[in-house]
């Protein structure tokens, strides 16, 4: 196993909800070491750092300006990631961004040239793909359970974010909505199982001008849309794989939230009940079932076959593990490699969904400017022990 550095430091900007597992992760390895969080609220970052025992809590300023800081991990919201990410570059550091990478396509270019100058890293979520559930599909993949892919589909319908969200207004400003929020879960999965998309089509609709949030102390509470709610698209992948998605913000219910991956001699599925905790997710089942034991097969099917052949996992992070990407971009500054959840990658994923958008509007496809190179599995040993042997795998 290669050996690796206990002293990649990190800093926090943007100390809301989705920091809590990010940090709850970092902590479980001695790759990289959170030593300061910031936000625009000074109570926030130092709650955040007494929560989670972080040595520093202060402005976003201070810590760009702190020279023993290597990486920023930029946790703010969508329309800030950008600026943001901008300021850590030009102040030296690498940079690990939530999704997306950012809300402006000439932003997206401008973050990959500068970083390429510096000669410094950027990495983005999401990392889910590095989860034992989406590795487990890779590997399938490339040992020919389901011969040449053909096809894709995915479907993810939920009713929004206000349920459960105590502060949802960002997902239906600019910057959110369900394609920007939920497709590069499934965009990045695709890219990482099939490579990357060449054109693509699609249609939207803003089904709801305003919406109430259900939860916490505003509930009651009603926000302005300002984006559309409701997508459907269609993908052309380089490779010749066709796909269709939907991801929906107005949907109550559904029988057909899956992920599924078509091949000449079977189909692999990701089975997903709960669509806002599932293929989206690092764990799960995955299905597969080939020509022989398919419902069309005038073969006999083995007793307990009669369904879908559940795969076991192999890999490691079988539990939400964001943050992986981060400790795979650590990984990669000492291996002088690109991290797996790249900037390339994002940026490419970021533009198939501004295309989908352009072709809502235009009613025609459009063809993907960008590409990036399809990221490599993670090693089944990857990182050394955790700090605490309690959560050795």
């Amino acid at each position: 196993m290669t050996h690796r550095p206990k002293s990649f430091r990190v800093g926090l900007i943007g100390c809301g909800r989705i920091s809590d597992i990010y940090l709850t992760t970092l902590a479980k390895f001695n790759q990289v070491e959170v030593v300061a969080c910031a936000s625009l609220e000074p109570s926030e970052s130092r709650a955040k750092a007494a929560q989670h025992g972080i040595p520093k809590a202060c402005t976003p300023e201070e810590l760009l300006e702190d020279p023993g800081i290597d990486c920023v991990l930029n946790l703010t919201i969508p329309a800030a990631h950008a600026e943001v990410s901008c300021k850590a570059l030009l102040a030296g550091k690498h940079v690990y961004s939530e999704k997306p990478f950012v809300t402006d396509r000439e932003d997206g270019k401008t973050l990959l040239d500068l970083a390429k100058q510096k000669g410094l890293l950027i990495g983005n979520a999401p990392d889910t793909f590095l989860g034992g559930r989406w590795q487990t599909v890779r590997r399938l993949l490339d040992d020919g359970a389901i011969g040449k892919p053909t096809g894709v589909f995915a479907h993810v319908g939920t009713h929004g974010t206000e349920r459960h969200h105590p502060n949802p207004d960002f997902y239906y400003q600019p910057g959110g909505g369900p394609l920007l929020d939920l497709g590069p879960y499934y965009l990045t999965a695709m890219v990482f199982c099939l490579g990357p998309i060449s054109k693509v089509a699609g249609m939207a609709r803003r089904t709801f001008d305003k919406r109430q949030i259900e939860n916490g102390p505003r509930n009651g509470a009603w926000m302005n849309v300002e984006v559309d709610t409701h997508s459907l698209s269609l993908l052309h992948f380089e490779s010749g794989v066709l796909g269709q998605m939907t991801m929906s913000f107005d949907i109550w219910d559904s029988e057909t939230p899956r992920f599924e991956i078509y091949g000449e001699t079977g189909t692999i599925c990701i089975p997903d009940p709960d669509p806002v905790h599932g293929a989206n997710d690092f764990h799960g089942p995955v299905w597969l079932r080939t020509k022989e034991t398919s419902r069309w097969s005038h073969q006999p099917r083995p007793t307990g076959r009669d369904f879908w052949e559940e795969i076991p996992p192999v890999h490691g992070f079988n539990e939400n593990s964001r943050g992986l990407g981060l400790l795979d971009l650590a990984a990669a500054v000492e291996e002088n490699r690109a991290p797996r959840a790249s900037g390339e990658l994002a940026f490419h994923v970021f533009d198939a969904m501004d295309a989908i958008a352009r072709s809502g509007q235009s009613s025609t496809f459009e063809e993907i400017a960008t590409t990036c190179a399809r990221p490599s599995p993670l090693p089944i040993d990857f990182l050394s022990p955790v700090k605490d042997p309690a959560h050795a795998r």
